[in-house]
Order: structure tokens, then C-alpha cells, then sequence
């Protein structure tokens, strides 16, 4: 944490208020107390100093304290939010301290009474649920992990939505696993840290590492803990969950009861999900791969940001999360294919049915602000919109198709969207059709939300404050008909209404019979003052109209809320009804935008790739204006169809990079259940993917670029089996020449013998083309360029064989390497290509020959040695003068 637990000064002699600062700082030592003070929140002491610093805000002081001034920085209620989302990026945790009453509340206790302050809610990254923190369209997910008896679980909860999920599965996995969550937040148990393997794999989940007191994640108190959460008595409904998730969700439901003081979220019942349920991605896979961000952390040039054409936030965070963990079952994995198929066949109602996706709030985030108490009428809003547009997207499938029904994934998301399915709800959407207003306010306190004609009360209180100004004038009309004086109706902050005469006129006012009507208030100069009983009356309603109304629309949403939260159940699967339809239409509308096609996939070995495409370069070579060239790809763990190992070569620039990620990703793809770039596809379920393109070293743990490669390699072979796929390029560069090629080959060799994988291995080592006639499932492939007038010209054409050569200079010279350099470099190249001993029998030897000696001299000349045997004539001499011509040589040598 960037807020580590501060140390509290004295509280002795403090004032009432500081004391309501110390108790609160007592109760959250390592957060930042906001403490509200009429419209600004303010820190003070260490708080002050760390939030000014992060904030770029002045530091004062205010008072005294221990003899010494309280530093102190603040900012407005009004602009809290930026200054929160700024503190929690920063990795702060932030204590909201709120005042609990109305100041005229606190007075009626007494003059020196303060207004009683309370912590509401403690802000960390995996808690926040506000619009103007999040992320609308990417999720915001708090994970915790716990390892018992050496088994391993990770739980989490997206809390603006109410998502629960858990996992049991092996400690290997917990890389992979936190690595599709993404979490902004991961609570562990600090004893886990001891364990310097898991201690990396948590550094490497991304987001803020959390430590926990070991405590809370004991079974017993987690399952106590899970209980309250849920209000149930037993966690049997939830299915057989081991002591590992009982522990993780228990951590979770800790930290929830920390953070949101005793707010109880709107939670789904945990959605549990098996270790073989999903294909597992590393992490150093998953950012080479770039499938929910690029390199620069922004989803513009990932796999999403090509794909993604969904309509809504919800749409875009489901269809973010089957990206991020591909589906291992072929029959879940059609489900979602025949519902893709079934629009890409029907794009009038595809776009009818995206045209009212338009309208749809964000219903479940909505829900979750409504329940946690931080929800406003807007929020209300988002569940009017989205109910109304669920029940017209109904209506849109509502003529039924008897020989052509809809595939179940789009039953089953019609059926949530029924408006009928849940008698509650439809009460519900009812209620908020007819009683919320059009123009809506962020917060409820500010009023004019509910419709007229909702309750009568409440049109008259509005009434009486608004048209106060004619009730007034009609009143005093009334008041100078009976009295016959000329006479005002004014207001000020001390008298409040009053009836207002010149001196003269005010005379038989003060007279009888009309001075038991208006009772003498104040004498000025030149006026006299009065009231009346039904002046007096008629100014205490309109003070109070206000109030009253809107403590009446309060009362009304406070109603329509509890509401909401009785019937969460029915909203989030209405959610997600249209979330699933949106990925649908929107994966359907991506398909026919590039002529994406449906791939096969079933429980075989094979990969097989017709006229595939790279979905993010296509999209970027297209918008230059230029073509794209496909390819195909075919490999066979069995070895049967095709070869096991395919061994890529070619010059830099050629595209092997995006040739061996664009079929990584063609997996991915195809088993998160969408339409793939390509004439057709056939895959065999791959249940781990693996990636080592890329250079780039680890500076944090002291690890070079060639160390880092190491590791990870060392990670796919111990770890791939013979349904994974794995994707290599250049593994052994960093190294010496023959020291890269010795691991280079290994790695070749234990892929096909040990793992059986499928693989394309992409190198410069040209010397591993032998490995085609040595293995028996190896082939090779090149990615073929041209040189045309001196310039090399890149086809981007993978075919057989391998390739003849690196082209390396060429490439620096298209690189804009200066003439002269390049120059020389080529004299270099083919000096070393012509008089280089011969090349390692790498087919004759376990490995290679050893590695000729380098000439002593630095000269690139021939040396007299290299000069006089250049010159013989070995055909014309006789043995006589050869053993001579060697003993010269030999002379020379000394």
C-alpha cells in the first residue's frame, strides 16, 4: 500500500471535533480520513501531508494540537470523486467520514454540540462502484486466494455489478488463473507471502496486492461470515465448495464488511467454475498475445479493441470476459456459435434489436450503487430504461418461428427479458414507468424526480412551494379589499412574511375594529409592520413546503429502492439477458464487417487454418488502404493430419511474428465461442496456450532479457501437455551464437519427443530445417520475401520449406541504416559466407561440431598463409610437392 498505517498523534486535550477525527482515524489507521466538514472533506496531520503531496494541493494548518499546528489540506464534496479516483490509483485506501445529521439537529443538543460523524465506507480499488471511477465498458474485479492443505482457491466479486465467482485449483494455476480476473485488487493471507513462488505470482497479477490477517481466512469464521453475507443458514445451496473457496470468499465477505460499514451489496449466489473448465493463459502469454490491451495498457490494438462492436458497457464487459477465459467444452463453445450464426442469418432484426439496445442503462451496476446506499434517482433511471428496453427487445422475437426456434442461447436471454417472467419485476417496471420523471437528478436530495399524480400530498406541498408567490399576492389582495388600506405583502430573513403600510395608511389598521386582524409587528420611519393569523399560518406552510416535499420524494425513493434490492435477482439476470444478446449481435455484426467465418471445434489434436488473418494488423493494414495477405496453418498433435511441430523461418520484417500470434489468437477466438478471420477453422480443444514472442527484460527482479526468456521457456516445458498449443519465436537469441542454437534445438526436440504439443517455433537458426528429416511430425514452413533490384520486397506468404536466407542486411538498410554501413556490412557478410570453415554437421552429431577457432588477426584481409594456400594448385600437384607446400604453410604458421 502507498498509505501504510500512520501513527495517530495523542487524542488527549483534543476538541470535540478532533476527537470525532482521532476515533475515526483509530478504527481505519492505514486509510486516509475525509473528513466531511460542511462541503469539503478534510485530512489532517500524516493524512494531510501524504494526500497533499499526491494531489498536488496546498497544506495548511488549522489550530492546535499538542502545542504544535494540525497540518491540514482538503477538498470539495462537490469534486470528490477526481480526487478519490487520483488517491485510489495511486494505491490509497480512503476512509469517508460523513456527517451523520443536519447541523440544526446538532444545535438542538445544545450550542457547543458537534455534528455526530461517522465512517460510511472505506475506497479501495476492488470496491468502487460510482460511474465516474469505473471503467464503464472493462470490469473492476477484488479476488482473494487461500491455499489450504495444499489445495488452491481464488474467489471474486465484481462489486458494481454484484458478480461473485470462485475457483478451486491447483497452486500452479494461480498465475493463469488471477490473470484472466485481472483483479484491481487481491486480498491474500499474509502467511502465503512467505512462499517466495507465490509472493512472485501474486506480484505478477497486476493490481494491489492486499495482505490479510491469516484469521480471516479460517474456515469456520469464513463460513460464519459467508452466512451473514447472504443471510442464509447453510452454504449447501451453493454447491459442494471446498475449504480453499470457503476461505477465498470468506476473505472477500471481510473485506466487504470492512469497507462498506455494514452496507450489504447485492450480491449473485458464487458462480463456481473447475480448473478444467477454461483454457489457462499465463500471463507472460497474455500480454504477448495482447488480447484485452496492448503493450501501451489501452484496449486500442488488442484483440478486444478489433472485435468488439457491442452496444452496451455490459455487452463490452461479457464479451471482455470470454476473451480473457476461453471455454474448454465444445458443446458450451456451439452454444455460442449457433447463437452468433443465428444473427449473422437475420440483420434486419440484428439491427432492430441493437437500435434498442442503445437505450438500456447499465441495470446492473445500477442495482449494485441502489443497494450499497450510494444509488440516486438517475440509478433508478438506468433500471426504467432498461426494463422498458427489455421488454421491447422481447416483443421484437415474440413471433414465434416453429421450424426455426432460437438457439438456447438466445432463449434463455429472451426469457429473462419476459415481461411477464417475474410478476415482482413487472410491478416494478410498472411502478417506475409511472412514477419517475424524465428530468432526473444525480442524488435524491435534491428532489423533482417523482411524477405528478403519484401522490397527492406531495403535489400539494409542491404546489404551495412553487406558486407561494401568487398565494401571496392573492392574500394580499384579499387583506386591502377587507381593510380598504393601500398595503404590501413583503419578506425577509428575520420577520418572514409580513403586511407592510406607510405611516398614514397603517393608521386604522392599529384602530379598532381592524387591529384584532393585524397584530403590530415593527414601526419604521416611514412604514409600519404587521401580521396576521392566516399570514402567520400560510408563511409556516411555505417555510415548510419545501422540506416537505422533498422529504415525501425522498421517502418515495427510499421505497422504490428497498424495492430493487427485493427483487436483485430478477434484475441481474435481466442484465444479464441483455448483455449476452448484445455479445451475440455485435460478434455477429464484427463477423460480417470482415468476413469472419464459423469454426469447428471438437476433442481432437488437429489445427487447422484456411486463409487465416491477424484481426488487429488486418484492421490496421486495411485503414493504410492496403491488402492483407492470408495464410494457412495446419498442425496435429497425433501427427496424422499434419505435422506436430512446425519450424518457422524467414527474413526479419516477413511477418513470423504475426504469423505464429494471429493462430494463437485464431484459438482463442474460436474457444471463447466467436467467429474466426478466416475461410474455416477446425481445432481440437486446447487447454493451455502458450507464448514466448517478444524480448524484454525483468529489471525489477534483477533478470536480464535472456533470463526472462529462460524462465519462461523453462515454464511451457514443464507445463504444456499434448493438448496445448504453444507458439515460440526465437528462443536462444541473447546468448552466444552456439549456445543459443544448442537451446534452441533442446527446446525443438523436447517439445515434439516430451510435451507432444502442437507448436510453431519461429527462428533464425537455419541449421534446426535438419530437425524436418530427424522428427518424424516436423515440417517447415517459410514466410517467403523477394530481392528485386537490390531491394528486398516482403510477400508475407507462409509455404513449405525452409527459408534461404536471413536477408538481415537488406533489412538494415530498410531500416534506414546509412549507406556506407550497409555497404560494408554486405563485403563483411560475404566474406564470412565464402571463406568460413565448413559449416557443423548438425545431422552427424548429438548436437553440433565445436566452433571453428576465430582468426587471430582483426583484419578482414587474407593473411600470407591464407594467400599461398589459396594458391596451390591441389589437382596439379604431385605428393612430392604438396608435402613441401605444407611444410612452407606450416612455416608460416610458426
Amino acid at each position: 500500500m502507498n498509505a501504510p498505517t500512520s501513527a495517530i498523534p495523542d487524542p488527549t486535550g483534543a476538541t470535540p471535533v478532533m476527537a470525532q477525527f482521532f476515533e475515526a482515524k483509530a478504527r481505519q489507521p492505514d486509510a486516509l480520513v475525509f473528513f466531511r466538514m460542511g462541503d469539503f472533506y478534510e485530512l489532517f496531520f500524516e493524512d494531510a501531508e501524504k494526500a497533499a503531496a499526491a494531489l498536488s494541493i496546498t497544506l495548511t494548518a488549522r489550530g492546535n494540537h499538542g502545542g504544535a499546528p494540525i497540518p491540514m489540506c482538503g477538498v470539495p464534496v462537490h469534486a470528490a470523486e477526481a480526487y478519490l479516483a487520483k488517491l485510489v490509483r495511486s494505491g490509497f485506501k480512503v476512509a469517508l467520514c460523513e456527517q451523520m445529521e443536519d447541523p440544526a439537529e446538532a444545535k438542538k443538543r445544545g450550542s457547543k454540540s458537534v455534528v455526530r460523524r461517522d465512517v460510511v465506507r472505506v475506497v479501495t480499488p476492488g470496491t468502487l462502484t460510482e460511474d465516474g471511477l469505473l471503467d464503464a465498458r472493462g470490469a473492476n474485479r477484488l479476488a482473494a486466494v487461500a491455499v489450504r492443505a495444499g489445495a488452491a482457491a481464488v474467489a471474486s466479486v465484481e462489486l458494481s455489478t454484484g458478480e461473485v465467482e470462485c475457483m478451486a485449483l491447483s497452486r500452479d494455476s494461480l498465475a493463469s488463473a488471477l490473470a484472466a480476473l485481472g483483479p484491481s485488487e487481491t486480498l491474500v493471507p499474509d502467511r502465503l507471502f512467505a512462499d517466495e513462488t507465490l509472493a512472485a505470482t501474486f506480484k505478477s497479477a497486476g493490481g494491489l496486492i492486499q495482505p490479510m490477517p491469516s484469521a480471516l481466512s479460517e474456515p469456520s469464521a469464513s463460513e460464519a461470515r459467508l452466512k451473514r453475507l447472504y443471510g442464509v443458514e447453510t452454504l449447501d445451496g451453493f454447491g459442494e465448495l471446498t475449504g480453499a473457496e470457503v476461505s477465498a470468499l470468506g476473505l472477500i465477505a471481510a473485506h466487504l464488511e470492512t469497507t462498506q460499514a455494514g452496507r450489504l451489496p447485492a450480491l449473485t449466489a458464487p458462480r463456481r467454475a473447475g480448473e478444467a473448465d477454461v483454457m489457462a493463459i499465463d500471463p507472460a502469454t497474455r500480454s504477448s498475445l495482447e488480447i484485452e490491451k496492448s503493450t501501451s495498457g489501452s484496449r486500442d490494438g488488442s484483440l478486444l479493441g478489433a472485435i468488439d462492436r457491442t452496444i452496451t458497457a455490459p455487452g463490452a464487459r461479457l464479451l471482455a470476459s470470454r476473451l480473457a477465459r476461453p471455454l474448454l467444452d465444445p458443446a458450451a463453445i456451439d452454444a455460442r456459435l449457433d447463437a452468433i450464426e443465428w444473427f449473422c442469418e437475420r440483420r434486419p432484426l440484428r439491427a432492430k434489436l441493437r437500435d434498442h439496445l442503445r437505450g438500456m442503462g447499465d441495470m446492473a451496476r445500477a442495482l449494485s450503487r441502489l443497494a450499497l446506499g450510494r444509488g440516486g434517482p438517475r440509478d433508478l433511471g438506468s433500471l426504467k430504461a432498461g426494463l422498458a428496453g427489455g421488454e421491447a427487445i422481447f416483443g421484437l422475437f415474440a413471433a414465434p418461428e416453429p421450424l426455426d426456434p432460437a438457439p438456447a442461447e438466445i432463449a434463455g436471454a429472451l426469457s429473462a427479458l419476459h415481461p411477464t417472467a417475474d410478476l415482482e419485476l413487472a410491478e416494478f417496471r410498472r411502478m417506475l414507468a409511472d412514477g419517475l420523471d424524465e428530468d432526473l437528478p444525480a442524488q435524491a436530495r435534491d428532489g423533482g424526480f417523482v411524477a405528478a399524480g403519484v401522490r397527492a400530498e406531495l403535489d400539494q406541498a409542491r404546489a404551495l412551494r412553487d406558486d407561494s408567490r401568487k398565494v401571496i399576492l392573492q392574500l394580499e389582495a384579499k387583506l386591502a379589499a377587507e381593510s380598504g388600506v393601500a398595503l404590501k405583502i413583503r419578506h425577509n430573513a428575520v420577520l418572514g412574511y409580513f403586511v407592510e403600510a406607510t405611516a398614514k395608511a397603517a393608521e386604522p389598521l392599529m384602530s379598532a375594529p381592524l387591529n384584532t386582524t393585524f397584530i403590530h409587528r415593527q414601526t419604521l420611519a416611514n412604514q409600519v409592520r404587521f401580521t396576521t393569523v392566516e399570514l402567520a399560518e400560510l408563511d409556516a406552510r411555505i417555510a415548510q413546503a419545501a422540506e416537505r416535499a422533498l422529504a415525501m420524494e425522498v421517502a418515495t425513493f427510499e421505497a422504490w429502492r428497498e424495492a430493487a434490492i427485493r427483487i436483485a435477482p430478477a434484475i441481474q439476470a435481466a442484465a444479464e439477458g441483455a448483455a449476452r444478446l448484445d455479445v451475440a449481435a455485435g460478434l455477429a455484426e464484427w463477423a460480417d464487417d470482415v468476413g469472419a467465418a464459423r469454426p469447428v471445434v471438437d476433442r481432437s489434436t488437429v489445427f487447422e487454418a484456411q486463409a487465416a488473418r491477424h484481426p488487429v494488423v488486418e484492421a490496421a493494414v486495411k485503414r493504410a488502404g492496403d491488402p492483407y495477405t492470408p495464410n494457412d496453418c495446419a498442425l496435429d498433435g497425433a501427427g496424422a493430419a499434419a505435422a506436430r511441430l512446425s519450424i518457422v523461418t524467414g527474413p526479419n520484417m516477413a511477418g513470423k511474428s504475426t504469423f505464429l500470434r494471429q493462430n494463437a489468437l485464431l484459438a482463442v477466438l474460436a474457444q471463447a465461442g466467436c467467429y474466426v478471420p478466416a475461410k474455416a477453422l477446425r481445432i481440437g480443444v486446447v487447454d493451455r496456450l502458450f507464448s514466448r514472442v517478444g524480448a524484454g527484460d525483468d529489471l525489477a527482479r534483477g533478470r536480464s532479457t535472456f533470463m526472462a526468456e529462460m524462465v519462461e521457456t523453462a515454464a511451457i516445458l514443464t507445463q504444456a501437455t499434448p493438448r496445448s498449443l504453444v507458439i515460440l519465436d526465437e528462443i536462444g537469441r541473447g546468448t552466444a551464437t552456439y549456445d543459443g542454437l544448442a537451446i534452441a534445438w533442446a527446446c525443438a526436440e523436447a517439445l515434439h519427443e516430451t510435451n507432444r504439443c502442437r507448436g510453431l517455433f519461429a527462428t533464425h537458426y537455419h541449421e534446426l530445417a535438419v530437425l524436418e528429416d530427424r522428427l518424424a511430425h516436423v515440417s517447415n514452413l517459410s514466410l517467403k520475401a523477394k530481392e528485386w533490384n537490390g531491394d528486398l520486397i516482403f510477400l508475407h506468404e507462409a509455404g513449405p520449406g525452409p527459408a534461404d536466407r536471413s536477408y538481415g542486411v537488406q533489412v538494415a538498410k530498410l531500416a534506414g541504416v546509412p549507406p556506407a554501413v550497409v555497404v560494408r556490412a554486405r563485403e563483411v557478410l560475404d566474406r564470412l559466407e565464402r571463406e568460413a570453415g565448413a559449416p557443423a554437421h548438425l545431422e552427424d552429431l548429438p548436437l553440433f561440431a565445436a566452433h571453428a577457432a576465430e582468426p587471430e588477426s582483426p583484419a578482414f584481409g587474407p593473411s600470407e598463409v591464407e594467400a599461398q594456400l589459396k594458391a596451390l594448385d591441389l589437382d596439379g600437384m604431385s605428393p612430392r610437392e604438396a608435402m613441401a607446400a605444407l611444410y612452407r604453410l606450416k612455416e608460416l604458421m610458426q
